[in-house]
């Protein structure tokens, strides 16, 4: 019986070290290679969002005949209101760090103030109802999925018409103005970054902000008899000077999420 023990606790024994030298021979496994998220800014876009805006003007009074000034002054005006805008674009992500784009969008509400004529005590009320442009704009990534970008291009204004009376009575004075478009340049910046909403990514969707100054021809405003629409001689000259800032929301037709790879 002994000699039965002593043979099954060398086994034992034999056993427990066969398998402690096949755990020693196992080969040593490397950890993963790290992965860095990159993603892919280039496809088409759509946006929509609102914001606010102001503008001041430069306006001085000249006949209509000759061009002469009438006043011996120029005066700064202006207003201010909000707009909803809408659009669209593309852009091409060209490497890590840059991405080109092209786009057109609109400007639909209400930038609303005064525009003067001080020789009969004129004033009136002039609104900015539209603008459109379009541009190009260049941004650079400070994130894979946070853009940083300026832009600039063409854009057309639209005014209202607008009703003249009297400075001193505010009773109407027989005369209006016509609405008309200016057109002009614009430039911006601005920056735009996935959403992430309670910590979740929300693939696709995106948030902008910017800021845009819009700069406009002069234009020769007449002031027209309600009875007869024919000018009384006298022209408001007007060349305005739009800002806005506005957020957005913003989808990514080809944003589907990282692509992994490894450096």
């Amino acid at each position: 019986m002994k000699k039965f023990l002593l043979a099954l606790t060398a086994v034992a024994g034999m056993t427990a070290s066969a398998s402690a030298a096949d755990l020693a021979a196992r080969p040593y496994t490397k950890a993963p290679v790290p992965v860095a998220p990159v993603y892919n800014w280039t496809g088409f876009y759509i946006f929509g969002g609102g914001g606010g805006g102001l503008w001041d003007a430069d306006t001085g009074v000249q006949s209509t005949l000759t061009g002469a000034p009438i006043l011996g002054f120029n005066q700064r005006q202006g207003g201010d209101g909000w707009f909803g805008t809408v659009g669209a674009g593309y852009d091409w992500q060209f490497n890590q760090t840059w991405v080109f784009g092209l786009f057109a969008d609109g400007q639909f509400g209400s930038l609303k103030g005064t525009i003067q004529d001080q020789g009969p005590f004129a004033a009136g009320n002039i609104k900015n109802d539209y603008n459109w442009a379009v541009g190009a704009r260049l941004g650079y990534l400070i994130a894979p999925n946070v853009l940083s970008y300026v832009n600039a291009g063409y854009s057309s204004s639209h005014w209202k018409g607008t009703t003249l009376f009297s400075t001193i009575t505010g009773t109407s004075l027989g005369l209006h103005t016509d609405a008309f478009d200016r057109s002009g340049w614009f430039v911006g910046g601005g920056v735009e970054n996935n959403l992430n909403i309670f910590g979740i990514t929300a693939p696709g969707w995106f948030m902008k902000t910017e800021y845009r100054a819009a700069y406009y021809d002069t234009k020769n405003i007449s002031e027209l008899v309600d009875v007869t629409n024919i000018s009384n001689g006298r022209d408001i000259t007007f060349k305005p000077f739009v800002q806005t800032i506005s957020t957005s929301l913003v989808y990514r037709f080809n944003w589907g999420g990282p692509v992994v790879a490894k450096y």
